[in-house]
């Protein structure tokens, strides 16, 4: 099956989805209380779309969620390459970092607007430590995972502690460390979401509250859709970057040729 035929596949699927829905609330299968017509939802996101005042909602979030993906990004990785190639520290810190881990990041949100308020920054301390663990242990096991073989010869060759940091260390843990990213930009996002459902006055976050508040199915399912969109737009960039981070793995269409 070539790329045309999955994408007409895929739009097919997608109108038999949302045709069904349409045709269920019209014909009153569907109560429009729980599940509202698909089309009173594309009027609402294109309402909010038209509105200049929505972008400072949407900026608000995207904000919150770029902070806090980079942040927890950025220390997930270097503390996984740190106890990556420090095993006694990793033994050491080994019963805390579960410990820490465990712990439910939803009762962390109440602790955080106590500690920095109700704006920008509980929420994204919130986001920070859903995506730390997710992308700490994929970089923790990536530099783990190097081959030996490889590390004695660039050893053998002279290289220094930073030369194998940059041309074996990274390049082997580049596949776990693009995979927590994928991963986690959801969770970025559910904690800026989460951060604003409990206290805030802007964001997408705030707007699907205040239509939950007013049993509004339509806006809460019309934000829900802007966020997935959110994540797929983050996503493709992501898709980009493995494409030019990683060059030696084989594209889709190499591997259907083999």
């Amino acid at each position: 099956m070539n790329v045309v035929t999955e994408r007409i596949v895929q739009l097919g699927m997608l109108v038999f989805i949302l045709g069904g829905w349409q045709l269920g609330v019209t014909a009153g299968f569907i109560d429009v209380f729980f599940f509202p017509a698909p089309l009173d939802i594309f009027n609402q996101i294109v309402s909010w779309i038209v509105d200049p005042g929505f972008y400072r909602h949407v900026s608000i979030t995207l904000t919150e969620t770029v902070l806090g993906y980079i942040i927890g990004t950025g220390l997930g990785v270097a503390a996984g390459v740190w106890l990556g190639l420090s095993r006694s520290a990793a033994r050491i810190l080994d019963p805390f970092i579960k410990g820490l881990n465990a712990i439910p990041r939803v009762v962390l949100a109440p602790i955080f607007v106590l500690w920095l308020g109700l704006g920008l920054w509980s929420k994204v301390a919130l986001a920070v430590t859903l995506v730390f663990f997710i992308t700490f242990f994929n970089a923790m096991q990536g530099v783990r995972e190097v081959n030996p073989v490889i590390l004695a010869n660039a050893k053998i060759l002279g290289a220094k502690r930073s030369e194998l940091l940059r041309h074996v260390y990274f390049p082997a843990a580049a596949s776990w460390i693009l995979s927590s990213l994928r991963t986690s930009v959801g969770f970025a996002v559910v904690g800026a979401i989460i951060g604003e459902y409990l206290g805030s006055s802007a964001g997408l976050g705030y707007l699907i509250a205040q239509a939950e508040g007013n049993f509004d199915a339509v806006g809460v399912f019309a934000g829900i859709i802007i966020l997935a969109i959110f994540v797929l737009i983050i996503d493709r960039i992501l898709d980009v970057l493995e494409g030019r981070l990683i060059k030696w793995r084989p594209n889709a269409a190499e591997e259907r040729a083999a």
